[in-house]
């Protein structure tokens, strides 16, 4: 044991500039058993065996169908104007009745989700289920991170 057999006159407490480490180590022990604990639980792995496929990949369609909504919420196939109600007959002619053939939808920035949907509601009472949406991808800004996009127009 450490003492001081010296007593001063003053009988003053000394202060002690020492930095308890005491707290410190119950919670990086604590940490540590958490750790040790949860560390097993994220590398469970549950053995699957996967079938293998063997169907061939389907070629890309030589000229992609594309319906346009524009800004005025009028339709376009390519760069075809069509009214709403010709659509079905358009689109029979293009894919020759083809109804399983994928139909590439894209909006104009401005065109409200609701349009967008009466849109793709005349493609699928048209018999044209399988649609794919169309969007721009940002150029990446000057000193901006890789990633990261801005908000203003491509």
């Amino acid at each position: 044991m450490a003492g001081s057999l010296k007593r001063e006159p003053s009988d003053a407490v000394e202060e002690s500039h020492e930095i308890n480490v005491t707290p410190l180590i119950d919670v990086m022990l604590v940490l540590l058993i958490i750790f040790m604990v949860a560390a097993p639980l994220s590398t469970v792995d549950v053995p699957v065996d996967l079938p293998t496929s063997n169907a061939q990949p389907k070629p890309r369609p030589a000229e992609p169908l594309f319906i346009t909504v524009k800004a005025d919420l009028t339709l376009a196939i390519g760069n075809d104007p069509l009214p709403r109600e010709a659509i079905k007959a358009a689109l029979d002619a293009r894919t020759k009745g083809d109804t399983e053939q994928r139909v590439f939808v894209r909006a104009d920035r401005s065109v409200d989700y609701g349009s967008l949907m009466d849109a793709m509601n005349l493609l699928r009472s048209a018999g044209y289920l399988k649609i794919g949406l169309v969007g721009l991808e940002a150029a990446p800004q000057a000193g901006a991170p890789a990633g990261a996009t801005g908000g203003g127009k491509p």
